[in-house]
């Protein structure tokens, strides 16, 4: 095995699917010769070629649209939204289209798209770059939203992702980049969309979560190990659809649960994890569902990030109030 980042992984699943099937395709703005914003396609145009991998213009609407053709005569786009603020200069095709594709045609016409994108906070980005929008694509029929939280986890699953016939949206938190190392396999190899993994095992409390906030809860966790509390920690890893298995299993042996996430908490994906939690398991519960989210204001300019981001401290302190309540 190989010590990767998560930047690294990203690429390695790609350049396993390019040299696998000839019919996928990677591209998006600057994704070339430059490979990517964040160099997650380095070294693969001069690998594979300008026909397999190559530069769009500067325009979502467009890259969205030709993955959409593609799809149709056979091919499996992977196309890069160089951040996924730019959402809704492609959410046409998105929604309307790629979503849809294979109800409107009676599943004669699949649409094989990986939308990948970089999102979340914590790097200082400019306005519009660091929104996490998973809330709105979540809530659209016909799409697969992943959100892996290491590089062992985004390798298998971009490259579930790349096989799978219908349209995956696959988020890359900019934090988690390069943040750290670990062991990733160098041959290829899967792991199932739509499954949950138990990151830390415990029994008096589960966090559900995904992304950068999997790494702000399990150390919230060890936190309140030192004071007694065995907590568990569920990495949800797809956030549509949900690993409602994993979930339910899970509040049924703590019979307490919080979900984090950093959206705000009018977005992402934490109300419905509470929903599906009370609507399953609220004969289980000894204590209400909490969320721990972002405030509900816009994004703030990167001067005020770290203080409206949620960390480990506010996690502990939601995990507190359901423990003892």
């Amino acid at each position: 095995m190989a010590q990767m980042t998560m930047i690294q992984a990203i690429t390695d699943a790609m350049r396993v699917e390019l040299k696998k099937d000839e019919k996928v395709l990677v591209f998006g703005e600057d994704v070339g010769v430059n490979g990517g914003v964040f160099r997650a396609t380095e070294g693969l145009q001069k690998e594979f070629g300008e026909s397999r991998v190559f530069d769009t213009p500067l325009a979502e609407s467009g890259i969205g649209g030709l993955a959409v053709g593609l799809s149709m005569t056979g091919y499996r786009p992977v196309m890069e939204i160089q951040f996924f603020g730019f959402l809704f200069e492609v959410i046409d095709s998105v929604s309307g289209q790629l979503a849809r594709q294979s109800f409107r045609t009676a599943g004669k016409l699949n649409a094989p798209v990986t939308i990948r994108s970089p999102f979340g906070g914590g790097v200082a980005t400019p306005e519009m770059h660091a929104d996490s929008l998973e809330g709105i694509v979540a809530s659209q029929p016909g799409l697969t939203v992943v959100i892996p939280s290491s590089p062992y986890d985004a390798k298998g699953l971009l490259i579930s992702a790349i096989r799978d016939e219908n349209p995956v949206i696959f988020l890359e938190h900019m934090k988690l980049y390069r943040s750290f190392r670990e062991e990733v396999p160098e041959e290829e190899y899967t792991i199932p969309l739509g499954k949950a993994a138990v990151k830390r095992e415990g029994t008096d409390l589960s966090i559900i979560t995904y992304g950068a906030m999997v790494h702000e809860s399990l150390k919230a966790a060890e936190e309140l190990e030192k004071e007694g509390h065995s907590v568990e920690v569920i990495d949800l890893r797809t956030v549509q659809p949900l690993d409602i298995e994993t979930i339910i299993a899970s509040v049924e042996k703590t019979n307490r649960a919080i979900v984090v996430q950093e959206a705000q908490k009018q977005a992402g994906i934490a109300a419905n994890v509470v929903a599906e939690i009370t609507e399953r398991a609220i004969l289980h519960l000894e204590a209400p569902v909490l969320r721990v989210t972002a405030p509900d204001t816009i994004y703030p300019f990167a001067q005020g990030e770290r203080a409206w981001l949620p960390d480990a401290n506010d996690i502990k302190e939601t995990a507190l109030n359901v423990l003892t309540f």
